[in-house]
């Protein structure tokens, strides 16, 4: 099981993360997130991980090419284009900049469920309102779950991701706001728990 901890902003959450066993780190560099990094917070959050997890830029509200060279410039290993500000031509714009895409979406959006559909490496599939914590009912995706590497999010937390995976069997698993005591502020202590309750799933 491939886990992913979103919306890190200090490399002593970064290290808890890959020392719990993350394969993973988001940092969100959105416009208006709670969870917002700033330049210096995303370098440190790579540094900490580099050659241990993926350091993985996340945007909704960038443009795809800037974000791609954002993404260049400060050193990620992968960025995520998450939500209904991308099309196809987004990403294959970013794929000019970057070797490593990922898209992020919801079922609400009615998008190819395909991985790889729009050139991604991975497929990230997510509660319609990203980063809210909100649950979203995965009996959606009994019947029509992607192949591959594809990995689901939103309402995840230490308690559910078990049931989560039980259910649909992700390639993968993607938590941030149920690592946080409130919006932007992680726990080491949740992280941990997550972490290894996913690996265990």
């Amino acid at each position: 099981m491939y886990v992913k901890i979103c919306g890190l902003r200090t490399a002593d959450h970064a290290q808890t993360a890959i020392e719990a066993g993350a394969h993973a780190v988001g940092v969100v560099m959105n416009r208006t997130s709670a969870r917002r990094a700033s330049d210096d917070e995303a370098r440190a959050v790579i540094e900490a991980s580099r050659g241990s997890a993926d350091t993985v830029l996340v945007v909704n509200d960038m443009p795809a090419e800037h974000a791609a060279r954002t993404a260049r410039r400060l050193g990620f290993d992968v960025l995520q284009l998450h939500g209904r500000a991308y099309g196809e031509q987004d990403f294959a714009a970013a794929l000019e900049v970057v070797p490593r895409v990922w898209r992020a979406t919801s079922l609400d959006l009615d998008p190819p469920l395909e991985v790889g559909a729009w050139g991604e490496e991975v497929l990230l599939l997510d509660a319609p309102k990203p980063g809210s914590g909100e649950r979203w009912d995965l009996s959606d995706l009994a019947d029509r779950a992607p192949d591959g590497t594809w990995m689901v999010a939103g309402g995840l937390s230490p308690a559910n991701v078990r049931e989560a995976v039980d259910a649909v069997r992700p390639w993968g698993v993607d938590v941030s706001s149920g690592v946080e005591t409130a919006p932007g502020e992680k726990s080491s202590e949740l992280i941990r728990a997550f972490v290894e309750a996913a690996l265990r799933a």
